[in-house]
């Protein structure tokens, strides 16, 4: 017997394992997700690597022993910290299929320690080939139902892993850290961390990303859409574990100019993105071919060479166009792919709003299924004309839901979702809350039927006055209306709203009434009192407040008070409102722009 193996023997029977946790990490919600529990030998002995630790077990027969000894230290250790967190337990499969693997000992270490079974996650690390996959989805079935989820570890290193992920579809997928280093610094494994994503996405399987040690693998990961990840950037393992992790890491200044959010509320067209690997247009049109054959899934293939895309192949008009001639496969075989190609594909960048790529898409004169979504020129991803059309209607029925049924324009619902985007991508952006002043006389005098058609006119006005490409425009109840202003001239647009305006409003009075300036009516308190015409009262908030905001909450606080202040003016009027912390205010501006037209704006004063 080797000194190795009476070593390991010796280990094993005195328990001398300790585990180690290491934490994985939610990047939406800054915090621990989960813990992956890793063995340490005594700090002494040539056996304190799990490495040897597990080579010498394999090659003395004691695997099995080892791991569940493994499992039970593992599980005893995180009942004893309380960890508010998953356990993610690492499982050989090949242990799992070991005659004298025990079926049964994981839960009934749960059931001493006290541990809840969902909790736990079984992380499948791949050492050897596998080619038995009938035995492991029996195997992964049998812990799923006793309650466990599912990883898949080192996705891209191991010899099956991929067919693993489609055999066995987990919960988790882990990618190796070997594509995660240097990811800033290198395109191929960019391209397989984006492929990989854009599969979990469509299988809805979350994906951790391991071995981050630096904040540019971090912020580069994040930018992917993997939400989920650990490594060395937040913490080592560690026999006492991290319980809260710093949610300063995730907001570094260099990081948060460059942040860009893409969930399912996004407007920009990259929140339709699918990543497809591409190939080069150089690649033989028999390959192609061949891609064709093998993946009946495939429909599209994006032509890429150093990161600039220059042309896309539909399946049926590759397939069409290569078998209109008898002899298609014999003439075309050897001719690279980009010989199928008559113009350059249509681009468009990622950031671009969906409702401007619609419109640049039905204006185009071709009659394409897909474009690509590009970043800085580079190529991200493929959008389908389907899955544009798809979204553009789901955000036409989400709109409807909450929309005014008398002006028809959005209420207060997407108008707040599109504030917390704005504030999330750090888009730069003025609010305006509209308000009409007498509206409540003029609908006493002249019936509700006329206040109807009024507030219709301020919709339209604003309609006028900001197109899409400038801002958003809410009806948010009654002679309430609120803009999101994304154009930097958001001032000058407010102005010409008043202009419009006061022109408009006397049209909707008799000729008395507008010689008079305005109508006689009960206030509220039923005494007759004199109203002069409607007018338009807009409290602002400008860009270099809103861009200190949280969300729309504190957004709609400033922009109320400013609508106070500005309704204590005669006629159509605006107040910008520049405060946005408890210092003193001083008035330092009041100008009579015409008549009717007034403006007062403040400064922070220390």
């Amino acid at each position: 017997m080797s000194s190795l193996q009476k070593e390991l023997i010796a280990i094993l029977e005195h328990k001398k394992l300790t585990p180690h946790f290491q934490p994985i990490v939610s990047f939406a919600q800054k915090k621990i997700i989960g813990y992956e529990a890793l063995i340490r030998g005594p700090s002494n002995s040539p056996l304190h690597s799990a490495l040897n630790l597990f080579d010498v077990a394999e090659r003395h027969g004691l695997s099995s022993h080892l791991e569940f000894l493994c499992r039970e230290l593992s599980i005893k250790h995180y009942a004893k910290f309380n960890l508010d967190a998953k356990l993610f337990l690492n499982v050989s499969p090949n242990i799992l299929m070991e005659p004298e693997f025990k079926t049964g000992e994981t839960l009934r270490y749960l059931d001493e320690f006290g541990v809840n079974p969902h909790n736990v996650v079984i992380e499948l690390t791949e050492h050897k080939p596998t080619d038995d996959y009938e035995l492991m989805r029996e195997a992964v079935m049998h812990y799923r139902n006793m309650g466990f989820e599912i990883a898949l570890d080192d996705l891209g290193a191991g010899y099956s892993s991929l067919r693993l992920w489609s055999e066995l579809l987990p919960e988790y997928v882990k990618i190796d850290q070997h594509f995660i280093r240097e990811l800033q610094n290198d395109s191929v494994k960019l391209n397989f961390v984006r492929s990989i994503q854009g599969i979990a996405s469509s299988l809805n399987c979350n994906v951790i990303a391991e071995g981050i040690e630096t904040e540019a693998e971090f912020k580069l990961i994040e930018k992917l859409g993997i939400s989920q990840g650990q490594g060395y950037y937040f913490a080592r393992p560690a026999v006492l574990p991290l319980f809260n992790i710093d949610k300063a890491i995730f907001l570094s200044e260099e990081l948060l100019p460059e942040k860009k959010t893409l969930d399912l509320n996004s407007t920009s067209v990259a929140s339709i993105s699918r990543f497809i690997l591409p190939i080069s247009a150089e690649t033989p049109i028999s390959d192609v071919m061949n891609l064709f054959q093998q993946q009946s899934e495939l429909t599209i293939l994006p032509l890429v060479d150093h990161d600039v895309a220059s042309g896309i192949i539909f399946r049926d008009i590759f397939l069409s166009k290569l078998f209109s001639s008898r002899y298609g496969m014999e003439l075309y075989g050897r001719k690279p792919i980009k010989t199928f190609i008559d113009q350059p594909p249509l681009s468009v960048d990622c950031d671009t709003p969906i409702e401007l790529v619609s419109q640049q898409v039905t204006s185009s004169v071709r009659h394409e299924q897909a474009f690509i979504i590009s970043r800085d020129n580079k190529y991200m991803g493929v959008v389908t004309i389907l899955s544009l059309l798809e979204r553009i209607t789901q955000r036409q029925i989400d709109n409807a839901k909450h929309a005014n049924p008398l002006t028809l324009l959005p209420g207060s619902v997407p108008m707040n979702q599109q504030v917390n985007q704005l504030i999330a991508n750090r888009t730069p952006f003025a609010f305006g809350y509209f308000d009409l002043d007498n509206f409540k006389p003029f609908n006493d005098i002249y019936s509700y039927s006329a206040g109807d058609d009024i507030i219709k006119a301020v919709a339209t006005t604003l309609r006028q006055c900001l197109p899409p490409e400038s801002g958003y425009i809410g009806h948010i109840g009654g002679d309430d209306f609120i803009v999101i202003f994304t154009c930097e001239d958001w001032l000058e647009r407010c102005q010409k709203i008043l202009d419009v305006f006061e022109k408009l409003a006397p049209t909707y009075y008799k000729s008395a009434d507008v010689k008079a300036g305005g109508i006689h009516a009960e206030n509220r308190k039923g005494d007759k009192c004199f109203f002069p015409m409607t007018s338009l009262s807009v409290g602002l908030v400008p860009p270099t407040i809103t861009a200190h905001c949280q969300s729309h909450v504190d957004i709609a606080d400033l922009a109320s008070s400013s609508k106070k202040m500005a309704k204590k003016i005669d006629g159509n009027s605006y107040f910008v409102n520049h405060r946005y912390s408890a210092k003193k205010i001083e008035v330092f501006e009041a100008n009579n722009l015409h008549q009717k037209n007034s403006v007062i704006q403040l400064r922070v004063v220390s």
